[in-house]
């Protein structure tokens, strides 16, 4: 805004070029006429100061009608008596030439004339003057004048007389006047041009500085203030200037002030705001809005509303405008995370009800939909989950109660079954418990520090005694049958093994050990029952800079990638029919992930199908130094 004003453009320069523009402009007009006035007087008086009186007329046209010997010689004589500024001829009316007075041309007395306005004149009667120029002359001056007859008619022409005169003196006379004046014209012109100067210095110092005061409250600086000058219109404008300086300095204030509160509002909003134009283009977007939408606020601005919110194939901004319709908008295809916003739009009107635009107001209600989606889910499957037993048991009993209480082979079976069934529905109810209780915070967590290297096998010793008893069963089941001569059927007992690769150094962990104990045993149950026959357990224990990692690997069928996200999600089973009929609740991995998420720590899976799936644990852990405790005391 503040460039730099060429010379050409300056106030300065413009009032000064136009006072001596003025002054110019007048004294030419001035000296054009006085030149022009002054030349017509000069050549006026010198064509009458070169006039033939009438009395010299008369003694000259004496003269030409008496004609006697001694014409000629009284003629000279005459003429004589004009002086020698001029060259004077006289002529008779048969054009001979009667008296010069020129010295040079006397021969030409006696001759005749051979001018033909000489000619004219005598014929007509009429003067002529004439004002001529000529290389040999320069500018001069003739004249001829018809002489009549003074006693007789006098329209009768007895001659003429002929004058011509050099004018070089008058126009140079002229010429000196008019060099004077244009000197003085020009001397004129500088004290003008000086005066304007100083006078348009003086016009446009105030408005100078008030073009200085205005660029400094557009740049924001409100401090300065207009020197007063005078009280005329400069002044009272100089005035009115800093009133408004104090005037927009205070609005400024209060706007900024506003504009604050505005932005400090918008930026600490938890839902998203964005404020278009009456086009629908959006011109303002909080931060909040910026992470709804996944854009910076540069990409956003200027955008269509209907297309950043992808709803200009349903929606035009006239419905938008018209209706204010609410709309809820899934945005997790667009986002690498879930995300669901509830859309509520108002309009930006004036006083007089002139629409100016639309603020939009994005509302993040993914948890809430995400939760009474669950609450739908869970509903659903706990009523899944129990209707199945439920229904098992009812038949069963109804069996039993037609009568098959008294068969003693099937009876038995029967309330086996009921009596798994039973269990089996217990065992849901009591892990729903402590799901409901985890949710809640109520569950308390009974926290001590442990040798987690001693821990961890301690809960693999229980697991290696069931194989060892699982193996001396299957051992007596082979007896039984060659001693009797039976072939066992399916064995439910399946061979695998369990190894250990434990860090050396002991680490010490504050764990609840009755729930940690509860997630290894549901990992650990996992990986039994997925292991192939004669597959490999390895439980591994290491650590990094500030977390222990616990791990537990098997080789069986693996976890699909499509069900990785989903795994620890309640109710969630990749395999139904088999984990249902192993007696399965689909509740362990969920509670695994409460209880150590209690811990502040972190469980997750890598698995890949057909090859097997590893679980890990991570513990928040400080090295310490103790002792370590003995865990076959418990």
């Amino acid at each position: 805004m503040n460039k730099k004003i060429r010379l050409l453009q300056s106030i300065h320069f413009k009032i000064a070029i136009v006072f001596v523009l003025l002054l110019l402009v007048t004294l030419e007009v001035i000296g054009a006429s006085f030149v022009k006035q002054l030349e017509y007087e000069n050549i006026r008086d010198f064509k009458q100061s070169l006039q033939v009186t009438p009395y010299i007329q008369n003694q000259l046209s004496s003269e030409l009608v008496n004609n006697n010997g001694n014409t000629n010689k009284n003629i000279k004589e005459i003429i004589g008596d004009m002086g020698n500024s001029a060259e004077i001829q006289v002529i008779d009316n048969k054009g001979t030439i009667r008296g010069v007075t020129n010295l040079n041309n006397q021969s030409t007395v006696g001759q005749k004339t051979r001018n033909p306005r000489v000619k004219q004149v005598i014929y007509s009667g009429h003067m002529e003057q004439e004002v001529a120029y000529s290389e040999s002359l320069g500018s001069y001056y003739t004249a001829i004048q018809p002489l009549t007859n003074p006693s007789g008619d006098s329209n009768t022409v007895v001659g003429a007389v002929y004058i011509r005169a050099s004018m070089e003196d008058v126009y140079k006379g002229i010429s000196s006047i008019t060099v004077i004046f244009l000197t003085s014209s020009l001397v004129a012109g500088l004290l003008g041009m000086a005066l304007s100067i100083v006078i348009s210095r003086a016009i446009t110092r105030p408005i100078d500085e008030m073009k200085k005061q205005a660029i400094q409250m557009a740049r924001g600086d409100y401090s300065g203030q207009v020197k007063i000058y005078g009280q005329d219109e400069l002044g009272q404008l100089a005035i009115a200037v800093n009133n408004l300086s104090v005037r927009v300095e205070e609005a400024q204030e209060a706007s900024e002030s506003e504009r604050r509160r505005l932005d400090s509002v918008l930026s600490h909003m938890t839902d998203g705001v964005i404020a278009t134009d009456r086009r629908g283009n959006i011109t303002i977007i909080n931060e909040t809005g910026q992470d709804f939408l996944n854009v910076t606020r540069d990409e956003l601005l200027g955008q269509s509303l209907l297309k950043v919110l992808r709803i200009s194939e349903k929606y035009s901004l006239r419905d938008l405008l018209e209706t204010q319709q609410e709309m809820v908008l899934d945005f997790s295809e667009q986002q690498d995370h879930d995300l669901i916003l509830h859309v509520d739009f108002s309009l930006i009107q004036k006083e007089t009800g002139y629409i100016t635009g639309l603020v939009c107001v994005l509302h993040d209600v993914t948890e809430q939909q995400k939760n009474e989606q669950e609450q739908r889910e869970f509903v659903s499957n706990v009523s899944h989950e129990l209707r199945t037993p439920l229904t098992s048991v009812r038949s069963y009993i109804e069996a039993l109660n037609d009568g098959a209480w008294q068969d003693p082979e099937i009876a038995p079976n029967f309330l086996k079954v009921t009596q798994e069934e039973t269990d089996r529905m217990i065992r849901m109810i009591n892990d729903l418990l402590s799901l409901s209780r985890m949710d809640q915070g109520t569950a308390k967590m009974n926290l001590e520090y442990v040798n987690l290297n001693e821990f961890f096998g301690y809960a693999l010793d229980r697991f290696d005694m069931m194989i060892k008893r699982d193996q001396e069963h299957e051992a007596d089941i082979q007896k039984s049958s060659i001693s009797t001569g039976k072939l066992p059927t399916d064995d439910p007992n399946k061979k695998y093994s369990i190894t250990r690769d434990f860090t050396k150094r002991d680490l010490w962990v504050e764990i609840d050990t009755d729930k940690f104990m509860q997630v290894i045993d549901n990992i650990m149950n996992n990986a039994i029952k997925y292991s192939p026959d004669g597959g490999v357990i390895t439980c591994r224990l290491l650590e990094t800079h500030r977390h222990v990692i616990l791990s537990i690997s098997d080789q069986g069928l693996g976890i699909p990638r499509k069900d990785l996200g989903k795994i620890f999600d309640r109710f969630y089973r990749v395999d139904k029919a088999r984990s249902r009929k192993q007696g399965g609740t689909g509740l362990g991995l969920a509670i695994s992930k409460e209880v150590i998420e209690a811990h502040h720590g972190r469980v997750w899976v890598d698995s890949q199908e057909g090859k097997g799936s590893t679980f890990y644990i991570s513990l928040p852990y400080e090295p310490i130094d103790s002792d370590g405790g003995d865990w076959d005391a418990i």
